[in-house]
């Protein structure tokens, strides 16, 4: 008999005997095994139906309660889409009955908003930390607004970060100027005005179209200016 053969023979009882422990195995582990697959199932089919008949539900619910408090939103009635009317529930409520739901974070980022116009600016850091979004326009613009209370609340460095965070983290050609101008200027606050002007090269090279490129410069020479005093 060749090698050849005799390695083909080894290889076919490798196999059958691989085949056989796995048969073994199953035989003697069948009980768990069927355990094990029906918690699957079951975890499975929990989740789907925690989905349909509760989560979409309240989901429904909460953009049919929430549609009025952004019509008071959009007026800048904001203790009225905070709190409600009587009548529709407010974004504060919203977040409280409708937790789960994607409506509720987004109830966070407006009662943040509502709570920045208010001047109440610790309540607007608050809530506008709850909110979680990967939209590059409304991302940067709840960082942005976390700068703007830090910055009413003297608490610059703070600002700083989240002016930073505005930027860079979600970079498209409106947001991005808008927030690095502003973290030009708590440089300038701060006295690093080589920083701030680096900052204003930066909108001036990358940003050129922009509102805030299409000024810069001006802020440029200023820093300049008072760089050299």
């Amino acid at each position: 008999m060749s090698k050849k053969k005799l390695s083909n023979q080894d290889q076919f009882e490798s196999v059958e005997n691989a085949l056989s422990k796995t048969e073994h195995y199953i035989e003697e582990n069948q009980k768990s095994l069927t355990i094990i697959i029906l918690a699957i199932v079951i975890i499975i089919g929990g989740y789907l139906g925690y989905k349909r008949f509760v989560v979409v539900p309240q989901e429904n619910e909460a953009l049919a309660q929430m549609w009025m408090a952004e019509q008071y939103f959009a007026r800048d009635s904001f203790n009225l889409a905070l709190n409600g009317d009587g009548n529709y529930l407010g974004f504060l409520n919203i977040i409280d009955d409708y937790s789960i739901t994607k409506s509720a974070n987004l109830a966070s980022y407006y009662a943040g908003i509502s709570y920045l116009h208010m001047g109440q600016y610790e309540k607007a850091i608050e809530y506008l930390k709850k909110f979680e979004s990967k939209d590059k326009m409304i991302a940067p613009i709840a960082y942005g607004a976390i700068g703007d209370a830090n910055m009413e609340l003297n608490n610059t460095k703070e600002a700083l970060t989240f002016y930073k965070k505005a930027a860079n983290d979600f970079t498209n050609n409106f947001t991005t100027p808008l927030y690095l101008l502003k973290v030009g200027f708590v440089y300038e606050q701060m006295g690093d005005f080589e920083e701030a002007i680096k900052v204003y090269q930066r909108i001036q090279s990358e940003f050129p179209n922009s509102t805030e490129g299409r000024q810069i410069e001006k802020y440029i020479a200023q820093a300049e200016l008072l760089m050299k005093k």
